[in-house]
């Protein structure tokens, strides 16, 4: 599918003509979100005569984070917004022209007066792929003053967006598909654009819903939560709950005093000899807390079980209320767990609803939900596993969106070509060499649909084809490589922003479709790259023309040192 986009802030850009592209979903995401650097850099290319030189960038990452082997590329929606409306206002060039020293000519900030990002090309892995180190996410041409510009931009757009993506995906995993996971992490997130940015990612990773608000608003991301302890120890007693009537679900009644029916299905429990011997005499002020908020929300009654004692309070009032609501047509949702042994309470929980739905004959009633918060985090989860539980839903906070287990991705972003000549980045750290020139990057499956490895080669080369042999090279280690025969060819990068190049534009899918592509593509993947513990790696290689360029660059490029 494409695209027709006009950009609001760039004008006429090339023959594209269609619907405007909102710009970044935070307002503070301007032309001066940037490094100094890059300013300065900008004029010295200026003075030079060197800004409009066309250049080629690759924004990749090095190593996989949070001990794995995989990551999940996400960001790519907001880099597009940003420079469909990358404009410098007069504002900001004022701003700019007092930063940097006085003896910088004017003409420099009329030319900034005029930068756009119409002659700017950005390709990209689709956003939702899993990808890999040193495989380009990004691949950005323009003239060199500009694509700078858009560097720090970008790699903020991207680092956390990737790595909070990849932090949900890795507790989806661990949970397994049958479970509900709920972000529940605003209040612990990194300031308000940590909160939202952590809602919208986690969503795209795999979560099913958020407490967050403003990200349900912003994103349509589904909304989820009930109340606190505070709540629950706001009341003191039965008596303060004034207005006692409730409907019937469908309507048809009246029960004028639903405080008394709670009441007398807890007496019934009480009694009964499935149940006997588990509880005595319950909070009353918990079970006026729970019945007030199943008059308020009847038809989504959750309540939070563990303000006194879970078993001998918080499970026999929560189905004292849940029975009282079933006799009127209502259903209850569940109870949720926040402190404890969750494995053990979640089983004695389950035990409990299963003896009521037997005892009084409710149908489903055994099946409750039961949702499990507390710090929850991947070993957790494993370890919940492990145990065995009964727990349907995770409310996970804290760990979960400050990556509170790596705290960064590590994007760079590096030129790889400038006047169609290829440009090395060398380190005596080889993992830091960067792979040179324009290329293209392909992701190759075997014969059993998994992914075999991804392999870049230079533009000009042809293309893998199925079927056919091609020797794959690891880019820096001569001894590692193996011949490949695909039985499928993908193609990585697609164009996301032409420029007045005149290419075809690729949609940027809903935030929904990015978030089933994630499924998908982890679906796609061998189970043994995707496991916890020692997870096998994934290989990254190049072609053989392009691994010999990289060396003959490196030989050329590397001083000669001399011994005396």
């Amino acid at each position: 599918m494409g695209e027709d986009v006009k950009a609001t802030a760039n004008g006429p850009n090339g023959d594209l003509s269609g619907r405007v592209i909102d710009g970044p979903t935070n307002p503070m995401v301007t032309p001066l979100l940037t490094d100094l650097y890059q300013f300065t850099m900008a004029y010295a290319y200026w003075k030079a005569g060197k800004h409009q030189e066309r250049a080629v960038f690759d924004l990749y990452f090095r190593k996989n984070p949070f001990g794995g082997e995989y990551t999940i590329f996400a960001g790519l929606e907001e880099c597009i917004r940003f420079i469909a409306n990358f404009k410098i206002v007069e504002e900001e060039i004022l701003f700019i022209k007092q930063t940097l020293p006085p003896s910088c000519e004017d003409g420099f900030y009329d030319y900034l007066r005029e930068v756009d990002c119409s002659n700017v090309e950005v390709y990209s892995i689709p956003e939702g792929s899993v990808v890999f180190p040193k495989v380009p996410l990004l691949r950005v041409e323009g003239p060199i003053a500009v694509v700078q510009l858009l560097e720090t931009p970008f790699v903020n757009l991207i680092n956390y967006a990737s790595l909070v993506t990849t932090n949900a995906a890795r507790h989806r995993f661990v949970a397994g598909r049958s479970k509900v996971l709920l972000e529940f992490g605003l209040r612990r997130a990194q300031g308000p654009d940590g909160g939202i940015g952590a809602s919208k990612y986690c969503y795209m990773g795999g979560f099913d819903a958020t407490s967050n608000v403003a990200a349900g608003k912003l994103f349509g991301i589904p909304l989820r939560g009930t109340h606190s302890h505070a709540f629950v120890s706001s009341y003191m007693s039965l008596d303060e709950i004034a207005e006692k009537s409730l409907c019937s679900s469908d309507g048809s009644t009246t029960c004028e005093d639903f405080v008394s029916l709670v009441q007398s299905w807890l007496g019934k429990i009480q009694l009964s000899k499935s149940l006997h011997g588990i509880f005595g005499q319950t909070n009353q002020s918990e079970l006026a807390a729970f019945t007030s908020y199943a008059l308020a929300f009847p038809t989504n009654f959750l309540a939070l079980v563990d303000t006194y004692d879970v078993m001998r309070s918080g499970v026999p009032n929560f189905c004292a209320v849940a029975l009282a609501l079933h006799s009127l047509g209502y259903k209850a949702v569940g109870i949720r767990l926040d402190s404890g042994d969750l494995a053990y309470l979640s089983c004695e929980a389950r035990k409990f609803f299963n003896s009521v739905e037997g005892e009084f004959s409710v149908p489903g009633f055994g099946k409750t939900t039961i949702t499990a918060s507390n710090d929850l985090n991947e070993e957790t989860l494993d370890a919940l596993n492990k145990q065995g539980h009964e727990v349907d839903a995770y409310g996970i906070g804290t760990y979960l969106v400050t990556c509170y287990a790596q705290a960064a991705l590590g994007c760079v972003f590096k030129l790889v070509e400038i006047n169609n000549q290829p440009r090395i980045k060398l380190s005596e750290d080889v993992s830091k060499v960067s792979i040179p020139c324009k290329k293209r990057s392909y992701r190759l499956y075997g014969k059993e649909g998994y992914p075999l490895l991804d392999i870049m080669i230079g533009e000009t080369e042809p293309p893998p084809k199925v079927g056919e042999r091609i020797l794959c090279r690891h880019p820096f280690s001569e001894s590692k490589r193996a011949n490949v025969v695909p039985q499928r060819v993908e193609e990585l990068l697609r164009c996301y922003w032409p420029g007045l190049s005149g290419k075809r534009r690729e949609d940027l899918p809903t935030l929904k479709e990015v978030r089933e592509r994630c499924m998908e593509q982890l679906d796609q993947m061998r189970p043994d790259h995707m496991r916890r513990l020692n997870p096998t790696p994934y290989k990254v290689s190049v072609s053989a023309k392009l691994y010999d360029f990289i060396h003959f660059l490196w030989l050329n490029e590397a001083p000669v040192g001399e011994l005396e």
